[in-house]
């Protein structure tokens, strides 16, 4: 189990904020989440996506890259 998060992590994102950290447009996260290649969550009808999805798509995309 993982620690629990100080209060100033942040450990959801919205669409708009994924966009910003990951310089993509809304189509490919959108995209990148109906491919499974992006985790997301859904509270209601927002789609958040887990700080760890994010650290998580980083790893793969430097994995593919090698």
């Amino acid at each position: 189990m993982t620690p629990a998060a100080s209060h100033d992590e942040q450990r959801l994102y919205r669409v708009p904020d994924a966009m910003r950290l990951l310089s993509l447009s809304r189509s490919v996260i959108y995209e990148l989440i109906r491919s499974g290649r992006l985790h997301s969550v859904t509270e209601g009808r927002t789609r958040l996506i887990p700080a760890t999805a994010i650290s998580d798509y980083i790893a793969l995309l430097e994995r593919e890259a090698s």
